[in-house]
């Protein structure tokens, strides 16, 4: 396990985090900041226009559904967790990394489906099957990259998207109502099973409702937590910036952090929480009822903002401003904790079920890009033999201890990471020409 642990540090270093950021340095500004000139209409889009599709597009979902199944899988404990863990080891400052590589995510994001809607492939039965594979596939003609990234799909699937998953509810619902883990691991398996055997439809008919669901109740209860220390939230943001670029000295159970660790932190978890680069909710973007890839791109964009710049955010502010980032605690104990302090009893129960809602939500995402992955390597004749797997390893996952799953999920996700980020950077003309071409045809109409 040392020698994994070993490589999941030198892959995830920071070389990795410089690739990322600079792969979305590269799109941004060949895209002239595009994040910042359509984001509100990105949202806008969202919200009046992707619900329903009223053209006769290719694709199996609509783009709201497509937006919510990438959201399900983005969206989970590394919002509530991930976030908390950062600001517990390398402070406050660490957020503000955080943004950063939220907001060059935004270009990333775009670009990546933008490449997905355009190279997608439907096949005799009238499904729709996109995402990064298919772009270097069919695009750059590197089938080799496309199999390593589809590969490394297939086991993130089955590793953070199901067992780690499963592990999280388990611990957060036994340790808080006393449940048997056999007991929660079961019912997870065969509630995530019923949906997951029902494909991309049912997992799109399921998230549209549940996405929502989860991210007001977490939002809300973090906006209450919010108002009741209403006075602390502008120092809450001084702090940030002002710890963003200075070493952070040690203070009460906070035991100090050097410049460099503020921002791997910060960076790092920015990354994990968006998934942006590492090519995964392409792969839901691409079965989205469009002939539009750069509108779909501008709804993808809107998956970054809120995962990073509300549900994030909501939740550093909240434990930056209760003062609990000095405590010494860490993942979503620091977050239980910060939660309690203005609703004592239900705050700790907001972030078990946001915990229990984020993990179910990822876990069906991530079943569908796994499965993707499978279909591009062996063919859709054998779907039902990954599905099956998948759905089992959720039991496993559960009941087990999986120290070393953490590590081999790094890995697997590092094995899209650097293949995709590649294809982007020389897809990145491509993507200008697909972006200004469509723009400037909507500006004449």
């Amino acid at each position: 396990m040392e020698g994994l642990a070993e490589i999941r540090d030198f892959l995830w270093g920071f070389p990795m985090l410089l690739l990322l950021l600079g792969t979305g340095v590269v799109i941004t500004v060949r895209l002239n900041f595009l994040q910042v000139r359509k984001l509100l209409y990105a949202l806008w889009l969202v919200v009046f226009k992707s619900r329903k599709s009223k053209t006769k597009a290719k694709g199996d979902i609509s783009p709201f559904q497509a937006l919510t199944t990438a959201l399900a899988a983005t969206v989970g404990t590394g919002n509530i967790a991930g976030v908390a863990t950062a600001i517990a080891t390398g402070g406050p400052g660490a957020v503000f990394w955080l943004w950063v590589s939220g907001f060059f995510g935004l270009a990333t994001k775009f670009a990546e489906v933008v490449l997905a809607v355009k190279y997608r492939v439907t096949a005799r039965d009238g499904t729709v099957s996109g995402g990064p594979m298919y772009y270097m596939s069919n695009a750059l003609k590197m089938k080799v990259l496309a199999a390593v990234f589809s590969f490394g799909t297939v086991i993130a699937s089955i590793t953070s998207g199901s067992m780690v998953q499963a592990n999280s509810v388990v611990l957060a619902v036994s340790s808080t109502f006393e449940i048997y883990p056999a007991i929660i691991s079961m019912v997870l398996m065969v509630s995530s099973g019923v949906v997951i055997l029902g494909g991309i439809k049912r997992v799109g008919k399921i998230t549209e409702g549940l996405v929502p669901l989860m991210t007001l109740l977490y939002v809300g209860g973090g906006a209450v937590v919010l108002y009741f220390y209403r006075s602390r939230i502008l120092e809450a943001f001084s702090l940030i910036f002002t710890s963003a670029f200075r070493p952070m000295a040690a203070v009460g159970g906070f035991g100090g952090a050097a410049l460099m660790e503020i921002i791997r932190n910060g960076m790092a978890r920015g990354v994990f929480a968006n998934e942006a680069g590492v090519g995964s909710s392409p792969i839901a973007h691409a079965a989205a009822k469009t002939d539009s890839p750069v509108r779909q791109g501008l709804v993808a964009m809107v998956e970054v903002f809120i995962n990073t710049f509300i549900v994030c955010t909501l939740t550093s502010l909240v434990i930056i401003a209760t003062g609990n980032w000095k405590t010494g605690l860490t993942s979503s104990e620091l977050t239980a904790v910060s939660f309690n302090d203005a609703l004592p009893g239900l705050g700790s129960l907001i972030v078990v079920a946001g915990l229990i809602l984020f993990a179910f939500s990822t876990i069906l995402g991530w079943s569908y890009y796994g499965e993707k992955g499978f279909q591009f390597i062996f063919g859709t004749r054998l779907t039902i033999l990954y599905r099956l797997a998948f759905i089992f390893s959720i039991y496993f996952g559960g009941v087990s201890a999986i120290q070393t799953v953490w590590y081999l999920a790094d890995v697997a996700n590092c094995l899209m990471a650097i293949p995709n980020l590649l294809a982007l950077f020389l897809l990145s003309g491509t993507v200008v020409k697909i972006t200004k071409a469509e723009l400037d045809q909507k500006a004449k109409n």
